[in-house]
């Protein structure tokens, strides 16, 4: 359900509407809005009877919400959300690249990435600090160390850090580095740290499990939001089909379906859908086209010999004939941003 506010709303209103909510045993959501709030109604496992909410001073409307996630639906929120980390603004219609190497393996390799990816435009600097791999035999990353690295290089390039919490138990030491969380595709239904996540106060990259459906992947979204964490972004990563060309299948059908359902940014990673560095610049085209608000890519100074996803990694000259062709697609974009909106 959604309650939207009159106008001119007081604040003392708002709150008695959030408290008769409260005393239906169900939780309020106010969500401000460009000219008046509205407030998401969670908890409810029926239909609700709106008339005691409907009666109430400064209410305008009462709207059922009809999809079973709520807080990430477009019918409870209809403006996109956008969210800022330091100087880039995300979802708010100018493509941004996030990229680096899929794993931190030295502060040499670190150090030499980021200064070329801030030369090239990159916006955000990747690195896994910890990795789930599939193999237990697999390098798994450098744990506290390659949290340490990621600050030093932030603090030399001033990069914004996205890296990965690979469980609740380190949660806390990701949270104090990272300036974006991200969620791995083998964790969007690991419920827990969906719901330490939602607690925290940093924005989630929230990945799509390989075999999730649409409705799966919001309402994993959903976890994160119902908990209070508003700064969400979605992030498709490819899926797994019978395809035996790629190592994985980009559904790009879910970028603009994502758009028209979800008032979240979405993003897209191209590495890991194609596992073929060669393949990854025309991904990342389709993406951008296909409505994403930005890319995440996978980029290593000498991907050969990297520790993790070499393969589908770019070079640093790849990197810049990425970055020379999405500047060419900007006023393209830009416009059909401007239609959407």
């Amino acid at each position: 359900m959604l309650i939207v506010m009159k106008a001119d709303a007081t604040p003392q209103q708002l709150d008695s509407v959030c408290a008769m909510v409260r005393t239906l045993g169900l939780t309020p959501h106010p969500i401000p809005g460009p000219t008046r709030v509205a407030i998401g109604v969670t908890g409810n496992t029926q239909p609700v009877d709106a008339e005691p909410i409907r009666g109430l001073a400064g209410v305008m409307e009462v709207i059922r919400v009809t999809q079973p996630y709520k807080l990430t639906s477009r019918e409870m929120k209809p403006d996109d959300t956008v969210i800022r980390v330091g100087e880039v603004e995300i979802g708010g219609g100018v493509p941004f690249v996030i990229a680096g190497p899929c794993s931190v393996e030295s502060r040499e390799q670190m150090s030499k990435t980021a200064a070329a990816l801030r030369e090239q435009g990159a916006a955000m600097l990747r690195g896994g600090a910890y990795k789930p791999r599939s193999s237990p035999y697999s390098f798994q990353g450098l744990g506290e160390e390659g949290l340490t690295i990621l600050r030093e290089v932030r603090a030399a390039t001033h990069l914004p850090v996205v890296t990965e919490a690979v469980g609740t138990e380190v949660f806390d030491a990701v949270e104090e580095t990272a300036d974006i969380v991200q969620i791995g595709s083998r964790n969007m239904a690991n419920f827990p740290l969906l719901k330490r996540a939602g607690q925290s106060r940093r924005p989630v990259l929230l990945k799509r499990l390989m075999s999730a459906t649409l409705e799966e992947f919001l309402l994993a979204a959903e976890y994160i939001m119902s908990e209070g964490n508003r700064q969400v972004m979605l992030c498709e990563r490819g899926i797994r089909t019978f395809s035996d060309h790629s190592r994985y299948t980009l559904d790009i059908n879910i970028v603009p379906e994502l758009k028209r359902r979800s008032h979240l940014p979405v993003l897209v990673d191209p590495s890991h859908a194609a596992g073929r560095r060669d393949s990854v610049i025309p991904l990342a085209r389709a993406a951008l086209a296909a409505g994403a608000d930005g890319i995440m890519v996978e980029v290593h100074p000498d991907p050969d010999r990297a520790l993790s996803d070499g393969a589908q990694s770019l070079t640093i000259p790849m990197f810049a004939e990425l970055m020379a062709e999405i500047e060419i697609m900007r006023p393209v974009l830009a416009r059909a941003a401007g239609r959407k909106a």
